[in-house]
């Protein structure tokens, strides 16, 4: 080499040098100085200052060693917690997110900077048979609201009907991050509407296509609730099949217990077999023994996920952290009264109604009879808007019937045909016990099972899971009872819930993975969102960025929406995986 290549050399060495790794500047859009790192993959924290730039994690160092560098905005963290954003795998925000707030700061103000979707059902794909079963159910003006163009026709449907519904959801925009699994009933009520039954060979084949369309287009995998119809009247077979369809493009199958009470451990069994039988991994949603005689079964079901994941089965689990969970009154009915949506019919046919009455008041083994499991003492009323009814919003179920002068099923059934259907309730089923056992299983991880709401503009009643689910966990099960360490809530509340859906560049601090960053204080954080009280925002959470953009700042939502759609293993698309 000539002397003065060799000169050259060296100059653009020690140039490159000085700059540290490749392509720093040491000047950063964000740089949270003096945290306690937590990062996400359950190691102990350390201290630390994280460097934010663009839309990625640009460095992370000792504490103080970030102190000089060039930035837009310090953020002083010190003996506060700095994690990854939190993952909510099991969200309810579909409504807010195409037509509504998009800022869902009941979730950002938790800390949530991912929220996923597809319970049971999703807005989409859709077609005129979903449209019929939601009018005979809704009423038609809310079914058009929900899934009508605007024009007399369907929005979102045709083959690529849920990659349009992704699309909508991005254009609207959003303060987190999104994504969806394609409800199970969705699929079932595209092949055959709101009937009974199990598919014919045609309604099954169609029943695999828009499966296998949605997965695509983006869909994380098939999500079923198998407790409300008309996905209740899906059989095990229909299941794997669909299951077996999302297999090749990597879909997970997730869903919500055909029973959380008296069958409990044999409608897991179901869930294991679906898995096997299709092929995909098993995730359970908010796992639960619901009703007092149910909750030693726990215990069974634990060793029976142990078991299956000790043979070689892919089975995990999220659970929600209150003794309570949430749905329409109209769940404490047999399914058969919804079934073709005719449940406001039925309950205004004296015959039908008799033995809709007959049918709540007396064992089941077939449904989830969730008026007995809780008893009418143990359902909270929420949600009624005729002003005949609004005096008993956030009651007990036996209180209103004792003012009625009825029975609990009798006033149940008036307050569901009164209100076209639209009530909603709380359900106290669990036991503290049992939290906490399920909170130390490595397989674990947390859902709020809840839309993002704003208390300013909310309406009605709610889940106080909806503002509180992760300072919950972090201040009352951590801090205040330590039933589990705060590296292992913070990860089963990032890395594992990405890890399950394949989201490989969130979940974690490190650099190069996308800004998607909570800094909170782990002395004050806690919920104060109540059962009779639910629209507060949590405390504690202090700042929010996603995708390196802040969401929160100073404890107070900055009204931006750099949330993107992910998409899942099997997208086809363009867009970001």
């Amino acid at each position: 080499m000539r002397p003065s290549s060799l000169a050259s050399t060296l100059a653009l060495f020690l140039s490159l040098a000085a700059c540290g790794p490749a392509g720093d500047t040491d000047a950063y859009d964000v740089v949270i100085e003096n945290g306690r790192v937590v990062d996400g993959t359950g190691a102990s924290w350390f201290r630390g200052d994280v460097a934010i730039e663009g839309d990625r994690i640009a460095r992370i160092e000792p504490g103080g060693v970030l102190s000089d560098a060039e930035a837009d905005r310090r953020v002083d963290a010190t003996g506060l917690v700095v994690a990854p954003g939190f993952v909510d795998i099991h969200g309810q925000s579909d409504g807010a997110l195409t037509d509504g707030d998009g800022r869902l700061v009941s979730k950002l103000t938790q800390g949530i900077t991912t929220v996923i979707l597809g319970e049971g059902s999703t807005p989409a794909p859709a077609n005129e048979r979903i449209m019929e079963l939601a009018a005979e159910s809704m009423g038609d003006s809310a079914a058009r609201e929900r899934y009508g163009d605007g024009e007399g026709g369907v929005r979102f449907s045709g083959p690529r009907g849920f990659g349009a519904w992704l699309d909508a959801m991005e254009e609207h925009g959003t303060s987190p991050n999104v994504a969806s699994f394609l409800g199970a009933g969705t699929v079932r009520a595209y092949a055959m509407g709101g009937s009974r039954g199990e598919p014919d060979a045609a309604a099954l084949d169609t029943m695999r296509a828009v499966t296998r369309r949605a997965m695509r287009d983006g869909a994380l995998g098939v999500a079923s609730a198998l407790i409300y119809p008309p996905g209740s009247f899906a059989g095990t077979d229909e299941l794997a099949a669909i299951a077996g369809a999302m297999a090749p493009y990597g879909g997970l199958y997730v869903t919500h217990l055909r029973s959380e009470a008296n069958t409990l451990v044999r409608a897991a069994r179901e869930a294991l077999e679906i898995g096997r039988r299709g092929g995909v991994p098993v995730e359970i949603y908010h796992l639960k023994a619901a009703g007092r005689p149910n909750w030693p079964k726990m215990d069974r079901v634990i060793a029976l996920i142990d078991s299956a994941r000790a043979a070689g089965q892919d089975v995990q689990a999220n659970m929600y952290p209150y003794r309570a969970g949430a749905t329409s009154l109209s769940a404490v009915f047999p399914p058969w009264a919804s079934a073709g949506g005719r449940l406001m019919e039925n309950l205004r046919d004296g015959e039908t109604r008799a033995k809709i009455h007959a049918a709540m008041t007396r064992p089941a083994e077939d449904w989830e009879n969730l008026g007995r499991l809780a008893g009418p003492d143990g359902v909270m009323v929420l949600g009624l808007e005729e002003e005949s009814n609004e005096q008993w919003n956030g009651m007990r179920l036996s209180e209103i019937a004792a003012e009625m002068g009825t029975d609990w099923a009798d006033a149940a059934i008036e307050l569901v045909a009164s209100e076209e259907g639209g009530v909603g309730a709380i359900y106290f089923l669990m036991s503290e016990e049992n939290l906490h056992r399920q909170m130390r299983q490595p397989w674990i991880k947390w859902g709020t099972d809840a839309a993002g709401l704003h208390p300013d503009s909310a309406e009605g009643g709610t889940h106080p899971r909806a503002y509180g689910t992760y300072p919950r966990i972090m201040g009352r099960f951590v801090r205040e009872q330590g039933v589990i360490p705060l590296e292992e809530a913070v990860r089963k509340a990032t890395s594992a819930p990405a890890t399950r859906l394949q989201l490989h560049d969130r979940g974690v601090l490190k650099e190069g993975l996308h800004a998607d960053v909570v800094v909170f204080d782990p002395e004050t954080i806690v919920d104060r969102a109540t059962y009779r009280d639910p629209h507060r925002l949590s405390e504690g959470v202090l700042h929010v960025w996603v995708n390196g953009e802040a969401v929160v700042r100073d404890g107070e939502h900055t009204g931006a929406t750099p949330g993107r759609i992910l998409r899942g293993p099997g997208y086809t698309g363009g867009g970001e995986r």
